[in-house]
């Protein structure tokens, strides 16, 4: 079981490839609801169809780990911007925040008791960094800086600003609705990030703190939490209805205390 204590933020990595066994894949459909079924249904590719099938067990089966209930019993509901919350009235299901995030081969899940939380994942190879959208997606110092940078370092540090930006819109509940322009962060060394925030945002950058994790060679994470209390990320793989791994998954990066 997890630890319990809001100072702790759990990490979940499922390597969604890697599940292929048809007897587990039906067992993970008998989790779902109705309407996640049909949601399912609905995407063209069957990888995509696989993707959703695995992260929907994945979310059901992990927080089956906080609180008294079965996977099948899980309801959750949408906040005005989107967001996935839980509606369950279980005791131990409140105050349970919860994010998702996948790529190419990855799915995360992050969970925390107490406070707002945002995880975001990219495959580094999979795609070439969209330099063109700096001016929708990037400050004017962001955009100065990754232009001191060639290949491989702006690849990477594109993708820091942007998985960044994602688990901050992510874990403030404001989705796509806030400019990325408005979100900048300031690289203050190779370890220390450091957030502002501009425009029509409110509310002090010091509420939030970030880090940053390479789970494999090609995948780059973020993490944004709400600072109170939070201490310490736990990194596991896991297999949904399976067993788990705890990783030695370390941090290179966080933003200033």
């Amino acid at each position: 079981m997890p630890d319990r204590k809001t100072n702790w933020i759990d990490l979940w990595f499922a390597h969604v490839d890697e599940l292929v066994d048809g007897d587990l894949l039906s067992r993970y459909r008998l989790l779902l609801s109705a309407e996640e079924i049909g949601r399912g249904e609905r995407f063209y590719f069957a990888k995509d169809r696989h993707r959703h099938l695995v992260t929907r067990a994945l979310l059901r089966t992990v927080l089956s780990r906080y609180a008294p209930l079965a996977p099948q019993q899980w309801v959750f509901a949408n906040n005005a911007h989107g967001k996935p919350t839980i509606a369950n009235a279980e005791p131990l299901a409140q105050g349970l925040s919860f994010n998702l995030s996948h790529t190419r081969g990855l799915i995360v899940l992050g969970v925390r008791r107490g406070g707002a939380l945002g995880v975001d994942v990219e495959h580094l190879h999979a795609r070439r960094a969209l330099l063109d959208a700096g001016n929708a997606v990037f400050s004017d110092a962001e955009r100065d800086a990754l232009a001191l940078l060639s290949g491989d370092e702006q690849q990477q540090r594109f993708f820091q600003y942007w998985t960044l930006k994602e688990a901050y819109l992510k874990a403030s509940g404001t989705g796509m609705s806030v400019a990325l322009r408005n979100v900048s962060f300031e690289f203050l060394t190779q370890e220390r990030v450091r957030l502002s925030l501009h425009g029509s945002l409110q509310g002090p950058a010091s509420r939030w703190h970030f880090w940053q994790f390479r789970p494999t060679p090609d995948h780059l994470l973020s993490v944004c939490a709400e600072q109170e209390a939070v201490q310490h990320c736990v990194a596991r793989t896991v297999v949904p209805l399976g067993p788990e791994e705890l990783l030695d998954c370390e941090p290179f990066l966080q933003s200033m205390p």
